[in-house]
């Protein structure tokens, strides 16, 4: 027994010394501080892990904040959110389309973030205008075509995502099923800037024109057109980019084989998707989530999304990779991502409608 009141009296005096030393430095004071209340981040994210870990791991040498990183299927994820509840571990959801960033604030499984660094720096369209979520990269839809079997007056005539759906292109078009959200984005986009009634008639023109069923991702599209099964596809920028630096021989060979052509130059300008971000309604990490949004929205996180990732960064004046810069400069449609996922469930009806499988 007096052994243990010992000890118990040399605590005691040893936390008192301890707090007399913290409180003659108060930089040490805060430093402590700091220290107990340095949290984590909790991610659900549909980026494979490949094309976002590296940015985390940064983020954490900078800060100190762990990030915690799980990987899924979107609809999945939002599914497991909704699922989990209050109880979910989850801080932030982080998706490759703006449909699904819509849907899980519609599901009321976001809340808003007040930043002014993010409202500096992520343009107005690029962002949910409530502050729901945000825009942390961007990517457009183009066409790849076949140089030896597409002639320049027919991209100059019908190089635009409505000119697709004309009977010069018959037979001669390679698309995702309609169950892929980039396609359900477009379609939605559409919808928005040409009216429903006129894309439904210009679906069922694009569906007319399908040399095959559509099957496979992205980068089956542009082996496709490689191969000779149709002669363009609508594919998302980053896939192009991403064959041209694969370390598979047979990859580089296919797309060197394609060209790329900027759709409604002349217009409103080429479709553009996110990958985006939104912290979870009841998040236990909220000031360490949105310190990550704002990281990853800094100078550094965005040229290493144009760099690795074949990315356009959603922040101006950021240099973008060599193979960015040999497309050159593009005119994007500026329309309010929001706009899409409000679209969402009308355009798979119409999809659907008109047998784009």
């Amino acid at each position: 027994m007096y052994k243990s009141i010992f000890f118990l009296i040399l605590f005691i005096l040893q936390s008192n010394l301890f707090a007399s030393e913290v409180n003659k430095h108060p930089e040490a004071k805060e430093t402590l501080e700091a220290d107990r209340q340095l949290g984590e981040v909790n991610i659900y994210s549909a980026r494979k892990e490949a094309l976002i870990k590296p940015l985390l791991d940064i983020f954490t040498e900078k800060t100190g904040i762990p990030v915690n990183l799980v990987t899924g299927d979107a609809d999945e994820l939002i599914q497991r959110l909704e699922a989990e509840g209050r109880n979910t571990p989850a801080d932030l959801l982080l998706t490759v389309d703006v449909a699904r960033l819509h849907r899980a604030k519609q599901n009321g499984l976001l809340q808003t973030v007040s930043s002014d660094i993010l409202e500096q720096v992520v343009p107005d369209e690029y962002r949910d205008p409530e502050g729901y979520w945000y825009g942390l990269s961007l990517r457009s839809r183009v066409i790849v075509y076949a140089p030896d079997r597409v002639k320049p007056e027919e991209l100059s005539s019908y190089g635009s995502y409505e000119g697709l759906a004309e009977p010069v292109w018959k037979g001669r078009l390679c698309v995702r099923s309609s169950s892929n959200p980039y396609n359900q984005s477009l379609v939605a986009a559409m919808m928005e800037n040409d009216g429903k009634e006129n894309t439904e008639k210009w679906a069922r023109g694009l569906v007319s024109n399908f040399a095959r069923s559509p099957k496979g991702g992205d980068r089956d599209q542009i082996t496709a057109v490689a191969a000779g099964q149709c002669d363009v596809a609508l594919v998302n920028t980053y896939y192009l980019a991403g064959m041209l630096h694969s370390s598979q021989e047979e990859e580089r060979a296919l797309a060197k084989k394609v060209r790329l052509f900027w759709p409604n130059q002349s217009g409103r300008g080429a479709h553009v998707n996110v990958s985006g971000a939104g912290v979870i309604k009841t998040a236990a990490h909220v000031t360490e989530a949105v310190k990550l949004l704002e990281f990853m929205v800094s100078a550094e996180a965005q040229a290493w999304y144009a760099e690795q990732n074949n990315e356009y960064p959603v922040r101006q004046g950021i240099r973008v990779s060599d193979t960015l810069s040999q497309w050159g400069d593009f005119k994007a449609d500026t329309l309010n991502l929001g706009v899409l996922g409000k679209h969402n469930a009308e355009a798979i009806n119409l999809m659907d409608r008109v047998g784009w499988k």
